[in-house]
């Protein structure tokens, strides 16, 4: 058999895992670019990327003869030690998930085989004058090439998000720190492991506080934080006797993906109502009652505001009679429940929260294409706030024995149109490009309410209560993320 096709026939093979591994693990499930540990992989990555590039494009079409034998001997010998090196470095910084670790062990064992078929080949290579001789094989180097492109722009892609990494990091050791009250105070977080989540209890552990966390991931939240965190799975595993001075509570499933049937809604409650009532019942038993409750809600509670309704919704404002605003009332209502043992408690109904993580890349998608423009008309109202705010607001409120309700929004309203156009021009694209509301309806049914319909949300009472936001506009909020 022809060693030479069958190794571009893995190689096709590979280009086709390696564009599985990319997108649904690095990009979808472990969100590697906007990840703040995630750095050195990225740019392992990009690195390995373009040698993939150049391998897949070179070898498509030509074949190394003499010398050129010896530098596409050369190349294998760094990308072999380029993939061993990312092997180590992927088990210092993250645990992989069981699919991503048989998917790399796959894409090892193939391209293995395709670079020993190849260098069986190079002996007659080596013995021919030194050229790049043309030799297409039809659909497969079409295909081949393609990939070539493909991981070409993949690596680009993890360049720039390791360098826009290494800025962030510059730019978070010169930014002030949160502070959330007296340091060595003992907290007990909810969704750790969730994009807030994370920031959360690295700005709680830079304030000198102690955290444990409640996730049902202990594992890989004692590896996200350096073992520096007390894990627990169950409230169940939380003595009676353990002290806990302040309780955030941030699980939740993400309201935003698959339509909302009923046993959608159901888990939705179960992982917003049923586990607030489960800490309440915990901090019902507990020795040491905790100050402060702070659990998370979102501005969803107020509902609809039909497009054109420039009314500023506060805290007073009542909810409506749809879903997310029945999911909303009862999850604060849930937490409200600690009150009865005499814990202060304070909610914080979140807006879109706009950080490396969350909603804002899927948003930022289509202006980086050029091609963003006003969904669904474009006249809804988007209340939004940077992460860096979410995390400030929190600590003001721990740190002034804060209770009630406070909407976590930026103070400057926008609209979906008018944010599309700011994101735009931070980012020097176009703007212009509608998108119908009709097929988001139609594919998300009653959640694309999220999407189509907003809130015009005032932060007033987080602004009287001494709070300072860092990012009051949306230009500056921008930028500060711009990658």
């Amino acid at each position: 058999m022809n060693t030479h096709l069958l190794a571009l026939q893995l190689m096709a093979a590979q280009g086709c895992l390696g564009a599985f591994d990319t997108i649904y693990h690095h990009e979808l499930t472990e969100a590697l670019p906007g990840r703040a540990t995630a750095g050195r992989e990225l740019a392992i990555h990009a690195v390995r990327a373009l040698i993939y590039s150049a391998l897949f494009i070179g070898l498509a079409c030509w074949r190394f003869d003499g010398a050129f034998a010896v530098l596409l001997l050369a190349v294998f010998v760094v990308e072999i030690v380029l993939t061993l090196w990312d092997f180590v470095v992927e088990d210092q910084t993250r645990l992989l998930p069981a699919t991503e670790r048989i998917t790399h062990t796959v894409l090892a064992m193939n391209g293995g085989a395709f670079i020993t078929l190849l260098v069986l080949n190079m002996p007659a290579w080596l013995a021919l004058p030194s050229a790049l001789t043309w030799q297409p094989q039809g659909a497969l180097s079409i295909f081949l090439a393609l990939c070539g492109i493909g991981v070409g722009i993949s690596g680009l892609r993890d360049g720039l998000a390791a360098r826009a990494i290494a800025r962030q990091a510059a730019r978070a050791d010169t930014a002030p720190g949160h502070h959330f009250g007296a340091p060595g105070r003992s907290f007990l977080v909810t969704g750790a492991t969730g994009f807030i989540g994370q920031k959360l209890v690295r700005a709680l552990l830079r304030d000198g506080q102690r955290v444990s966390v409640l996730t049902r991931q202990a594992k890989k939240a004692a590896w996200m934080f350096d073992g520096r965190v007390d894990c627990i799975t169950s409230m169940e595993q939380l003595p009676r006797s353990r002290r806990i001075d302040v309780v955030i509570n941030l699980a939740g499933a993400p309201v935003l993906g698959w339509r909302w049937t009923r046993a959608r809604r159901a888990e939705l409650r179960r992982s917003r109502v049923d586990l607030t009532n489960r800490l309440v019942a915990w901090i019902g038993q507990a020795d040491h009652k905790p100050a402060m409750l702070l659990s998370a809600s979102a501005v969803g509670y107020y509902g609809i505001q039909q497009p054109g309704d420039d009314t500023l919704l506060t805290e007073n404002d009542p909810p409506q009679p749809i879903f997310m605003s029945d999911l909303c009332r009862e999850w604060e209502l849930a937490a409200q429940g600690a009150h009865a043992h005499g814990v202060r408690v304070a909610t914080a109904r979140i807006g879109v929260v706009l950080g490396e993580q969350g909603a804002l890349p899927m948003m930022l998608f289509p202006v980086k294409l050029g091609l963003g423009g006003p969904m669904g008309g474009g006249a809804q109202w988007l209340p939004w706030i940077h992460v860096d705010d979410v995390l400030g607001a929190m600590a003001h409120l721990c740190a002034t024995d804060a209770a009630g309700v406070y909407n976590f929004t930026a103070p400057e309203s926008m609209t979906q149109a008018q944010f599309g156009r700011v994101a735009a021009h931070v980012w020097h694209r176009p703007y212009g490009f509608p998108t119908p509301g009709f097929p988001v309806r139609l594919a998300l049914g009653e959640q694309a309410g999220l999407l189509l319909d907003g809130q015009r949300v005032s932060p007033a009472k987080l602004i009287l209560s001494g709070f300072d936001f860092r990012y009051p506009q949306l230009t500056g909020a921008l930028r500060a993320l711009k990658t």
